[in-house]
């Protein structure tokens, strides 16, 4: 199974739409999936994530299914935090410290990270595991369960699946999916506007995988379409 992860597209945070260019690169984004097309649409129930899938919804002609769990308003309410002037923020901006980079990341587990002192004081244990819960759920339903670190292949397939959703949540779900302490991932990794990830769960013949990053956060096909190439409107890249 081949499984795609796209952020929405450039966004209108404040009617929870997209703006003129999002709409552009979500016609971008379907043009590059319709090439070897796919099998299920899921999508957050956000309007901007759901306005980025349509167009994908539209050439294949699939449905898009809701997926309440991937909504960035829940990761909002548990991976943020305030800062000393009463402003909400993500915990990533916590993670990004030199001071964390340097102490922690020599003894990081997954069974220890929410124990460090960057985690202090946050929701993160339990938005992480609410996500990690979710998204075994929704990994089940197309057949592969989490044992641990891996997954049983209880229904081997070469299904090709997308998840339209959002950055904040998106970074904490490539946690919990590959097994990646969240501070070297809210520390490290961002994702651009309608950047595609692709990871693949091998069907290997002793009944077991483990999901693999093929590709993650790629915009190559936005250059083609000629589309101004900017990190959240401020990095040209």
């Amino acid at each position: 199974m081949l499984f795609y992860f796209i952020r929405h597209g450039d966004p209108d945070y404040s009617t929870d739409s997209l703006t003129p260019l999002g709409k552009r690169q979500a016609e971008a984004v379907a043009r590059r999936l319709s090439v070897r097309g796919l099998d299920r649409i899921y999508s957050s129930p956000m309007g901007r994530a759901r306005e980025t899938a349509q167009p994908t919804a539209e050439i294949l002609r699939l449905p898009v299914e809701i997926e309440d769990w991937t909504s960035e308003a829940l990761a909002w309410e548990q991976l943020t935090e305030k800062d000393e002037n009463g402003k909400t923020k993500w915990i990533h901006v916590r993670m990004q410290k030199p001071e964390t980079c340097e102490t922690e990341r020599s003894i990081l587990t997954m069974e220890n990270w929410a124990d460090m002192p960057s985690m202090a004081g946050t929701g993160a244990k339990e938005g992480f595991a609410r996500i990690q819960a979710a998204s075994d759920e929704f990994f089940a339903r197309q057949g592969y369960v989490r044992e641990g670190a891996k997954f049983r292949i209880e229904r081997p397939n070469n299904d090709r699946i997308a998840l339209f959703a959002h950055g904040g949540f998106g970074v904490a779900f490539v946690s919990v999916l590959l097994g990646i302490p969240p501070q070297f991932i809210l520390s490290t990794f961002e994702m651009p506007h309608c950047g595609i990830s692709i990871f693949e769960f091998a069907n290997h013949s002793d009944g077991y995988t483990c999901p693999r990053c093929l590709s993650y956060s790629d915009t190559s096909f936005q250059y083609q379409d000629r589309l101004p190439m900017l990190y959240n409107n401020s990095i040209k890249i």
